[in-house]
Formats: C-alpha cells, structure tokens, sequence
C-alpha cells in the first residue's frame, strides 16, 4: 500500500489531500503542530517542518511526502504577518528534501502559490499590484525563496511544485478533472478537492519531475 505524510494537515489543502489520498486507499500521516486542535481521521501526529529532526523521523517508511504548511489561509491573516523571513521557506525546503534523502522518501509535492508564477514578460507576478496587494508581496517573495531553493538543490528527492490559481474555492466539489500549465498558470479558480486530485495523481503516477507547474480548472 502506498504511504505518504501531509505536512499541513490541518489547513484546507492538506486536509483535501488527506481526504483524496484515503479515498484512494492511500495510507496517510497527517502532521500537525497540535494534534488536540487539528481532530482529523486517521494517524495524526505532532510535528514541524522547521524542525529538521522532525522532519527526518516523520517521514521515514513513507513512499511519499506533501509539504501543504501555510501559515495564513487568507487575506487578513497574511497581512497580520508583514514582512515574513524567507529563510523559514528555505529552511523548511532543507529539512524536508535532507530528511526524505535520508529516509530514501523518493518523492515530494509541493503546494505553490500563485503569485509567484510570472507574467508573459518572465515577470513575478507579485510584482503587479494589480495581482497582489503591495502589503503581501514580501509574503510571496519568501514564499518564492522556498522554490528557489528547491530549483538549486543537488538533491536525488524527485520534486514538484504544484500551484494553484488565486482563486481556490473550498465548498466547491471534487470533479475529479483538472488542467496544468506552466510557468505562468492559465486559470484562476480551483475547488481544494481537485488540487488534491491532483496532487495524488502525481504521488501515484508522477507525470512532472523537479518543476514548478500549475494546475487550474
């Protein structure tokens, strides 16, 4: 049986996730930061992807890991977090690609953000304030150092970032469909049950290795 640990189980895309994989079967782990907070079905367990530790002993006996950590889920919660350091995205991008090489976890999904696609110019995105309000940039711009480190990493876990468009609806339902894009996206809504979709799709039958897509309705 397949395995995977959701890293962000507790918030909407890992908790979708979650849910796709053991509709599929999929054995899951879900990590959170407060088991007694987050009740999910299932093996729930304490932990953080800023702690290397952490990481390195959860995702062991694992086929697959899925790094759905956000620490906002909207537009309020982002701008209460100002200026955030983009050494927590690198750092997390470290922890998570030493410790499934060292647990030999040969594969890791990424949930992107949608601001640091670019523009048909090869532009950020976040550089627009038309896009991304200029309170949130330093947000995408620290997200996007998480990406980057992933891009320079020399490292055998095989990787994906998958990025949704800015417009992810949580009540929508699951049609089991979606597209992919490139670098600058092609859509702009998604329900959280098919980026799950197609998250799974990808730890059961990887299509796309060490890139950065999109995936959109």
């Amino acid at each position: 049986m397949t395995s995977i640990v959701i890293f962000g189980a507790g918030g909407r895309a890992g908790r979708a996730v979650a849910a796709e994989a053991g509709r599929r079967g999929i054995q899951v782990t879900s990590v959170v930061r407060d088991p007694a907070r987050d009740r999910l079905p299932g093996r729930v367990v304490r932990g953080d992807v800023l702690d290397a530790a952490s990481v390195a002993t959860l995702v062991a006996g694992h086929d697959a890991a899925v790094n759905a950590v956000s620490p906002a889920s909207d537009p309020e919660s982002l701008e209460r977090l100002g200026a955030l350091d983009g050494e927590v995205y690198v750092t997390a991008t470290d922890n998570l690609l030493d410790g499934l090489a060292a647990s030999g976890v040969p594969r890791l999904v990424v949930i992107g953000l949608f601001a640091n696609l670019v523009d048909a110019d090869g532009d950020p995105l976040y550089d627009d304030p038309a896009v991304l309000p200029a309170e949130f940039r330093p947000f995408a711009v620290a997200h996007t150092a998480g990406l980057d480190r992933l891009r320079a990493a020399d490292t055998p876990v095989d990787w994906l970032v998958l990025t949704p468009p800015a417009q992810l609806v949580a009540e929508a339902p699951r049609r089991g469909t979606y597209r992919t894009g490139g670098e600058t996206g092609g859509g702009v809504t998604l329900s959280y049950a098919d980026l799950a979709v197609a998250v799974v799709d990808e730890i059961e039958t990887p299509a796309h290795h060490r890139t950065r897509i999109s995936v959109f309705d």
